[in-house]
């Protein structure tokens, strides 16, 4: 059924009351704002009631207006771009009021009233029987008509229902799946919350591990550095002990032969000697020098392979196979006191370790 829209010269006022209406709809309770109306900071407007039961549904621990508790504050997420709204320990209370949404509402409220401005749908006229106003829903074929359409018109096998009812029980049913739906959003939001609060989590989670991990590589290289130190001081005083040695029986050589030498001079410069009498006086005694010197016994040398050092060689090929063994324990504990506890063991177990890095000597 087709209609047409009676009393023409109105139609550009009721659409532009039609369009005010709409700016002054609640996005919560999908009616006129009813005041007092607040503002967001995201310069959205809500009635705040309606402000008050969502921010009440987002924050079900806050204490209300009349509790003797006082609260912290809370959030919410705005209806209609999602801004979270993050509020004092007042709530809702502590948003403005938007008085100019609220004047509006009372001007739309007294231009309605009027008979001049009322809407379009009462003037809404069937158009077949012109003078007929569209005033019942047919139900079977589900459009709106008017009476003679019933009784005369291509409606008269139809069932049909005041138009009033139909009305509310439509606009009663859209609420309804609009408020279901919004209650949807709700929970896809609660849903993305608490995965994004999953995913700071697992970040949170990940660089405490990677600053354990850290530390623990950190006191396996301390051990290792250590033990090297050990084992470099050890090498050292060995070292120092040889040298000692054979620096000793170079002295004691050297001390040797320079004392031959010298005799060795001193029998040259004798033997250069012309007179016999004088040569014979101190031939004698250098003789028996020269004999004595012959046959004086040295300390020593040092044995062959004495400057062999290889007895300090450091086997780490079973410790470095051991180290790339090392990995994580999916099993392990996440707790600070167990992790103590690790720790604890790692350095008891340091003795051990040490035992197995120095190798054979």
């Amino acid at each position: 059924m087709n209609f047409t829209v009676g009393f023409k010269p109105l139609l550009g006022d009721a659409h532009s009351m039609d369009s005010l209406e709409k700016q002054l709809i609640c996005p919560i309770c999908l009616e006129m704002f009813s005041k007092p109306v607040v503002i967001l900071p995201c310069q959205h407007n809500l009635c705040r009631k309606c402000a008050n039961d969502v921010f009440q549904a987002s924050n079900p621990l806050w204490q209300s207006r009349g509790s003797t508790t006082v609260s912290s504050g809370g959030r919410f997420r705005c209806p209609s771009c999602r801004h979270e709204v993050v509020l004092d320990r007042h709530g809702v209370y502590g948003l403005q009021r938007n008085l100019l949404v609220e004047n509006i509402i009372d001007i739309y409220k007294q231009e309605s009233s009027r008979p001049l401005h009322s809407k379009a749908e009462q003037h809404l006229m069937c158009e077949e029987h012109e003078d007929e106003k569209i005033n019942i829903y047919c139900l079977s074929c589900e459009v709106p008509t008017c009476s003679l359409c019933k009784v005369f018109g291509a409606h008269k096998d139809c069932e049909v229902a005041p138009l009033p009812t139909i009305y509310k029980r439509q606009k009663s049913e859209l609420s309804d799946g609009i408020s279901m739906l919004v209650a949807g959003n709700d929970r896809v939001q609660a849903v993305i919350t608490q995965m994004e609060e999953v995913c700071q989590t697992i970040e949170d989670n990940s660089r405490r591990q990677k600053q354990l991990l850290n530390q623990r590589f950190e006191a396996l290289c301390a051990v290792l550095e250590e033990r090297k130190g050990e084992l470099l001081q050890a090498l050292a005083l060995k070292q120092e002990e040889k040298l000692q040695r054979v620096r000793g029986l170079i002295r004691q050589y050297g001390d040797h032969l320079e004392a031959s030498s010298k005799l060795v001079e001193s029998a040259i410069q004798s033997m250069e000697e012309p007179q016999m009498a004088l040569y014979l006086q101190q031939a004698k005694e250098l003789i028996n020098k020269v004999g004595t010197m012959s046959k004086v016994e040295l300390g020593g040398r040092p044995e062959p392979g004495y400057e062999s050092m290889e007895q300090f060689t450091v086997s780490v090929e079973h410790v470095a196979e051991m180290l790339r063994t090392i990995d994580f324990q999916p099993g392990a504990s996440g707790e600070e006191e167990d992790e103590e506890v690790a720790l604890d063991g790692e350095e008891g177990s340091a003795g051990p370790e040490e035992e197995r890095l120095e190798g054979p000597e």
